[in-house]
């Protein structure tokens, strides 16, 4: 009895470490999936941008306004990186 109780002990624990490894694949699983989400959401919201962007660009144009005359000036106050004010012409801070 004892050899088959051993047996018997010894498919337990290969079935709990079966778990456990299973477990981590799906742990891993989500993750990864988690992550293309994320990605996928990251690249919709910068298309957003670019294209919110780019129409609001065609109407200053063809409205006469600048990046410093926009809203009274907030435009100019709300970029603070040297780099991004450059890409608008804009006097650093």
């Amino acid at each position: 009895m004892t050899e088959r109780k051993q047996t018997i002990d010894q498919r337990i624990a290969l079935t709990v470490e079966k778990l456990k490894q299973l477990k981590a694949k799906k742990q891993l699983i989500e993750a990864r999936h988690r992550a293309t989400q994320a990605k996928q959401e990251r690249a919709i919201d910068t298309r957003r941008k670019i294209l919110l962007g780019a129409f609001m660009l065609e109407i200053m144009e063809q409205r006469g306004f600048t990046a410093a005359t926009l809203e009274d000036g907030k435009f100019d106050r709300w970029l603070v990186r040297p780099d991004d004010r450059a890409l608008f012409s804009l006097a650093r801070y």
